[in-house]
């Protein structure tokens, strides 16, 4: 017989090419139409094998498709030198081989689920309707076997992908149940009590930036919200997002586990993590704000195992208002450099040139580290930054840099998609005269300091209880 490496594919006219009449391998009207359809779908790329008097040896199903289908050609391999027997033999081994293979039940259905899921036609697959119901069955008799759920949002609150979509109405609803449980976050805010440092996106910093430069001079927030009303939202300050905080908590976390915080903020990191019975410690500035979280506490009336701790003091000394914690995660959501400032304190980062900003930004997360337990994940919510000349300075690399400078390892990133709000109506303008683009994102990174490994295993099973609603 000629070896393999010598195959060769022609067109022949399927005109020439002889059914064998002894073919005992049979084909429905039904399959051939299957097999028409397939070749529609992906084109005829079996070849037909024949010997050199045109007989088929196999692929009698693909000729008669190709005869359906009113093909002139059809691809073909001859098979040179075989015997009359191999002949016959091959006939018939040709088919029962491929009917001695199996499947591995999981992994089709993976696949098949892939398909449906992009609105495949899993009709060109060549399953019939008996087989799909009983691959379904079996599946599901093997899923009730384990106890096992069928949704990634069942298991994990939400598929863990790279993307965090908060503008879904179920993420919305969620965070509604949180916000009607009395998160505020900034409650007590005065006109002396400065924005937390993660109290607002950059965008708003950005557009009351660009208001003060068009009227040429700088304007209270009270003045910018009347401006601005779409953007001032909760009594003129945003909370940060308690489904992502919520998010990070289970996937990232144990149970009856110390979150670190150094850029503690407003409320709503302390208290979700209390309510999911974490151990939260936050580090502030500012004691009106300190004052604010732990007034806000005691109005909930919680009986917690875990009551939130918020420390008031520089963030650079995390080392002595944390002595002796060793936390399970640090979590956290930094200013935004320079983009605003929120305070006349002198040890306030927001106060700082972005290049002495970023140097004490680095001791920070250095010394927040120190604390992290070996094995564990660290969680920051960044988002990019403009000079005064509209250019990025960066701040998303710096602080991955700043990360890894303190021993630890770049493991995940997530963009959180927020909400476009008024953004729709405001990007036109800056973008015909810049080409700036609208930003309706913030970036997760999550780091780890040891072997992943062992820290998924420390922060054990991930539970999607809802514990407001028990």
């Amino acid at each position: 017989m000629t070896s393999s490496k010598n195959l060769v594919v022609v067109y022949q006219d399927v005109k020439r090419i002889n059914a064998y009449v002894n073919n005992s391998r049979t084909h429905t009207p039904e399959q051939i139409n299957q097999v028409a359809n397939s070749i529609k779908e992906f084109g005829f790329t079996n070849p037909i094998l024949i010997d050199e008097q045109y007989n088929v040896i196999a692929g009698h199903a693909r000729l008669e498709a190709a005869i359906s289908l009113s093909m002139n050609e059809v691809p073909c391999i001859i098979l040179h030198g075989l015997t009359e027997l191999q002949k016959r033999a091959y006939l018939i081994a040709d088919n029962q081989l491929a009917l001695n293979a199996g499947w591995d039940l999981d992994i089709l259905r993976a696949e098949i689920e892939a398909l449906e899921l992009n609105e495949f036609d899993i009709d060109l697959l060549g399953f019939d309707e008996e087989f799909i119901k009983q691959f379904n069955e079996d599946i599901q008799e093997k899923l009730n076997e384990v106890g096992e759920k069928t949704s990634m949002s069942d298991k994990f609150l939400i598929p863990p992908f790279s993307v965090f979509n908060a503008r879904e109405g179920w993420w919305q609803e969620r965070k509604k149940k949180w916000l009607d449980y009395g998160i505020e976050s900034e409650v007590g805010r005065s006109d002396n009590l400065t924005f937390s440092s993660s109290a607002k996106p950059p965008q708003v910093y950005e557009i009351k930036r660009s208001y003060e430069i068009k009227i040429g001079r700088n304007v209270t927030w009270d003045e910018f919200l009347l401006k601005h009303p779409e953007l001032n939202t909760l009594n003129g300050t945003s909370v940060f997002d308690p489904v992502l905080c919520e998010i990070a908590y289970r996937w990232f976390s144990p149970k009856g586990g110390v979150i670190l915080d150094p850029f503690a903020g407003g409320s709503v990191r302390g208290i979700v993590a209390a309510l999911l019975n974490r151990q939260y410690i936050g580090c502030d500035l500012r004691q009106e704000q300190v004052t604010a979280n732990q007034e806000q506490w005691k109005e909930l009336n919680q009986d917690s195992e875990y009551p939130p701790v918020w420390v008031c003091g520089d963030s650079k000394d995390i080392t002595e208002h944390a002595q002796g914690i060793e936390a399970d995660l640090v979590f956290t959501c930094p200013p935004y450099a320079d983009l605003e400032v929120y305070s006349d304190d002198p040890r306030d980062l927001s106060t700082m040139k972005y290049q002495d900003f970023i140097g004490v930004y680095k001791e920070i997360i250095s010394k927040s580290t120190s604390l992290l337990k070996e094995n564990r994940f660290a969680c920051i919510v960044v988002g990019e930054v403009r000079d005064k000349k509209g250019n990025y300075y960066n701040f998303v690399g710096d602080t991955i840099r700043a990360f890894i400078d303190a021993g630890l390892k770049y493991y995940n990133e997530a963009i959180l998609v927020t909400q476009v709000g008024s953004l729709a109506v405001r990007a036109g303008k800056p973008f015909e005269k810049s080409r700036k683009l609208g930003k309706t994102h913030q970036n997760v990174l999550i780091f780890v300091k040891g072997d992943a490994k062992i820290a998924t295993t420390a922060c054990g099973e991930v539970d999607i209880t809802m514990m407001i609603d028990e």
